[in-house]
């Protein structure tokens, strides 16, 4: 209690990270037509080209400052209790863990990895929303999730057929997809085989798609009730 993982002191900068830090400013000054990662490899290219004893000024400004930054570590894990820094452990991971799986998505949409089909619901719901009531995103979904239910399998039925045909659209881009990974050399991003779709009789599809509306519906009510709170 009182703690917090903010308080944490900051590791320092690397002698590369000091130096662009110092002389961002000047490059983007002297070379205004730049983007911005243009203007990064410029100053990696001077960084790399920089003589060595240049480059240690920055070196031994790190070390100054790492050795300053061990000490105010130790000083704060000293004023901390058992379960103080068993929680701000927990809290770390769990902002490393958010942080990793942030890059792995931005990675994915970098590498141009397809979005996942939509179900029948998430279809419905993107056709509708616009024209729907409420003055809130919250009170349109609502209202279009109550809609959703009053539908008979009928009604519903051109919406599951579009998410089947999405399915199929994903499936054939994915392969696409792992085959392009393959050649880069990123085998790690491909589906275990455990991870594809198995082949289907109608009847076993049609009951698939059914589970996973319902599924949908559920998840929807869900953040609907947590919103509403």
């Amino acid at each position: 209690r009182g703690i917090s993982s903010d308080e944490r002191p900051k590791r320092p900068l690397t002698a590369y990270f000091r130096f662009l830090k110092e002389n961002r400013s000047a490059f983007r000054q002297n070379n205004p037509e730049m983007n911005n990662m243009e203007l990064v490899k410029k100053i990696a290219d001077t960084w790399k080209e920089l003589p060595a004893s240049q480059k240690q000024v920055y070196e031994e400004a790190r070390k100054t400052d790492w050795q300053r930054y061990k000490e105010r570590l130790a000083a704060y894990k000293a004023q901390l209790t058992p379960a103080q820094a068993a929680a701000l452990k927990e809290e770390r991971s769990k902002r490393l863990a958010k942080r990793r799986s942030f890059r792995a998505k931005r990675e994915l949409t970098v590498l141009g990895k397809p979005k996942r089909p939509r179900s029948g619901f998430n279809i419905f719901v993107s056709e509708n929303f616009q024209e729907s009531e409420g003055i809130s995103p919250v009170a349109k979904l609502k209202q279009l999730f109550d809609a959703w239910q009053k539908l008979s399998s009928s009604q519903k039925q051109p919406y599951l057929q579009l998410a089947e045909d999405d399915k199929v659209r994903y499936e054939n881009e994915m392969k696409s997809w792992e085959a392009k990974m393959v050649q880069l050399g990123r085998e790690d991003l491909i589906r275990s085989r455990k991870q594809r779709p198995k082949n289907k009789t109608a009847e076993t599809a049609k009951n698939a798609e059914t589970a996973k509306a319902s599924s949908q519906e559920n998840k929807a009510k869900l953040k609907l009730k947590k919103r509403e709170e």
